[in-house]
């Protein structure tokens, strides 16, 4: 009889967890089940003052954290429609002071870079969003901007950037 309870409970424990499902992913992103592609437009650089290989750079790293980092496609961009879409435009690119010193003299200069992006859902909750990111790096005022630019856009920039849209696409953050 006791036998028959414990088999009994075994049984019905096993199917409430076969009724119940979790998606895991070691990136923590939440991908529709009936999303397969995705179309990240090449981003266009609209900043007064920019860099020219900015939006090749930015938009081949977006490219390519999310196919590697998700089971999504990249499409062509003549494709009609993809299942999740990013459309994005460099607005802000320039070079400021961060700190000064006690001689009115620059100790500190910082790399501001904004980003304008349209993200659209075609299945599941079609919930995209409209954003601006930026992401700034400081660097010494006493070296030439010319020189630590593309070392900031790559170590800092750049990955800062395509973290914050792909966490806030893809990990609701």
């Amino acid at each position: 009889m006791i036998r028959n309870i414990k088999l009994f409970i075994s049984i019905t424990i096993l199917a409430m967890l076969a009724g119940c499902s979790v998606k895991y992913s070691a990136t923590g992103a939440s991908i529709d089940q009936d999303a397969k592609t995705v179309n990240v437009r090449f981003i266009i650089n609209k900043a007064p003052i920019n860099n020219p290989t900015l939006s090749q750079r930015l938009t081949q790293r977006l490219r390519d954290k999310i196919t590697s980092q998700t089971r999504l496609t990249q499409v062509n961009e003549n494709e009609p429609r993809a299942d999740y879409e990013f459309k994005a435009t460099i607005t802000g690119y320039s070079f400021s002071n961060a700190a000064v010193t006690n001689v009115d003299k620059a100790a500190t200069s910082r790399l501001n870079v904004t980003v304008n992006v349209t993200f659209i859902k075609r299945v599941g909750d079609k919930k995209g969003f409209s954003q601006s990111f930026t992401r700034s790096a400081d660097f010494s005022a006493s070296q030439l901007p010319s020189t630590v630019e593309n070392n900031l856009l790559d170590n800092n920039i750049i990955p800062g950037i395509t973290d914050d849209i792909f966490n806030r696409a893809f990990a609701n953050w």
